[in-house]
């Protein structure tokens, strides 16, 4: 396997296939400048997360601290991260019609003894 580095990390293009399969551009969830950065520097950002490469600037220690949330984003990079970790981990939604099916219960139940009598007139 190739040695990862810093330079071929920010030459890749970073996609998420699985959250994102026709590109953060067209998601809806990014602007524009916030999809380029994800695209941009997505890769390093997330060998860096993952332990994969060590930081080796100040700029990868400012990314890592962004990225554990102890500091507030600055750059564009940072921004979207941050925002895309949200978009990715928020917890999903239910469906509206519910997962549990509901018993009928005894007061529910159709009783058979409650005929009702009708009384014709024949005039």
């Amino acid at each position: 396997m190739a040695k990862l580095n810093r330079d071929t990390l920010l030459n890749q293009m970073f996609a998420d296939p699985k959250n994102y399969p026709y590109g953060f551009s067209r998601s809806g969830d990014f602007s524009i400048n916030e999809s380029k950065a994800l695209v941009q520097s997505g890769c390093l950002i997330a060998a860096l997360v993952d332990g994969l490469i060590a930081p080796e600037t100040d700029d990868d220690k400012e990314l890592l601290a962004a990225a554990f949330a102890k500091k507030d984003p600055q750059t564009p990079a940072e921004k979207a991260w941050v925002k895309y970790q949200k978009r990715i981990n928020r917890p999903k939604l239910g469906s509206i019609y519910g997962t549990h099916h509901t018993e009928l219960e005894d007061d529910d139940s159709i009783d058979e003894d409650n005929d009702i009598e009708i009384e014709l007139d024949e005039d």
